[in-house]
């Protein structure tokens, strides 16, 4: 009988990275740390993610804009995208122009009438004993500034909100000049069995944007237009404000209507009980329009996105992101939410696997 002992079979360790096991378990490690700190990216670079995120709203405005004007104007893209580009920015100057020449003065008399109802507002709450300690619209507004936080911190000063608005200009014609340049790059770091499914979504993503900022256009139009045009026929002062601010702030679904709502509410009151019922009114007739008769119809052509989620998710966004969250959060929704069923295999089909912008 042999002395030598039997050959000892050595196991893997703990640390072996061929053990199928440790593998897995690195896979789980290594997706939880991912998620971690891609959270943590996204808290300390939430605001160049959010001006990234309205260059690329911006891009789906302009490539909307520009294939809609090759439905009527068989030119090529380029003169197409130029001439949509410059009637935007002629329009954003000449409103800014018009505010700056006739609208300054309307809304300093907007300030004032707005303070002096809220004051006649709250003097009368006093008296009924709901408001106690005569608080002051200017009280109110601190208060309520201190317990909003952060929602204003988007654009601390003029000179920010200039510079945020260049940014996205320029981040929203760049991408709109050459989408398919910014699909490839994307695409070319994901798997090669991964980017037809990319390019789909990619696709479903800009037609769903693209619907969604048309209805939201037309939204604003309506709004803008028809707030204008019926407070001018009720002599509602300050008409032409009012319903450049309403047009505006129709951009932000839900929290803009009430905004627009309270301002055109005051400042008929501002004039007499019958001008009031009539803001009232008008209030109530342009948002039927815009609630019943746009909303519906937008929301079928694009995503049905339940109010509640929407109204959740600005709140939410405004919160942790301030007024650039706020603005982005129905087309942040959307885009999730197309992701989402993409993903799951129940999005609608958009197209080839790797239909890309047109050209």
């Amino acid at each position: 009988m042999s002395d030598t002992p039997a050959p000892h079979v050595e196991e893997r360790g703990p640390t072996e990275l061929r053990d199928p096991v440790v593998r897995e378990e690195m896979k789980k490690a290594a997706v939880w740390y991912g998620i971690g700190l891609a959270i943590l990216a996204i808290v300390f670079l939430a605001q160049p993610l959010l001006l990234i995120l309205a260059g690329v709203v911006l891009a789906s405005m302009l490539d909307g804009g520009t294939r809609l004007l090759g439905r009527v104007l068989p030119i090529g893209r380029g003169w197409r995208l130029a001439i949509v580009t410059l009637a935007a920015v002629a329009f954003i100057a000449w409103t800014l122009y018009f505010a700056g020449t006739e609208l300054i003065g309307q809304a300093e008399r907007l300030r004032e009438v707005v303070t002096a109802q809220i004051d006649r507002v709250l003097a009368w709450g006093n008296q009924l004993g709901i408001v106690q300690g005569g608080v002051k619209v200017d009280q109110l507004s601190g208060q309520l500034m201190g317990t909003l936080g952060r929602l204003g911190s988007a654009v601390s000063s003029a000179l920010g909100a200039v510079t945020s608005v260049v940014m996205i200009l320029v981040i929203g014609i760049f991408i709109a000049v050459e989408p398919r340049l910014y699909q490839r790059g994307i695409a070319w770091m994901l798997p090669m069995r991964n980017r037809d499914h990319f390019y789909d979504t990619a696709a479903s993503m800009g037609f769903t944007l693209r619907r969604l900022m048309a209805g939201r256009l037309i939204g604003m139009a309506v709004e803008g237009v028809g707030t204008w045009l019926l407070l001018l026929a009720g002599g509602v002062p300050m008409a032409t404000l009012l319903g450049i601010l309403t047009g505006l702030l129709a951009f932000v679904p839900n929290i803009g209507a009430i905004v627009s709502g309270v301002l055109i509410v005051l400042a008929g009151f501002s004039v007499s009980v019958n001008s009031g019922l009539w803001a009232i009114a008008v209030y109530f007739i342009v948002q039927t329009v815009d609630g019943y008769l746009i909303v519906p119809y937008v929301a079928r052509k694009t995503v049905d996105l339940a109010p509640a989620l929407v109204l959740s998710a600005q709140l939410l966004f405004g919160a942790l992101f301030g007024i650039m969250g706020l603005m982005l959060a129905d087309p942040i929704v959307a885009m999730i939410k197309v992701a989402l069923e993409k993903q799951s295999g129940g999005g609608k089909p958009s197209g080839p696997a790797t239909a890309l912008p047109e050209t």
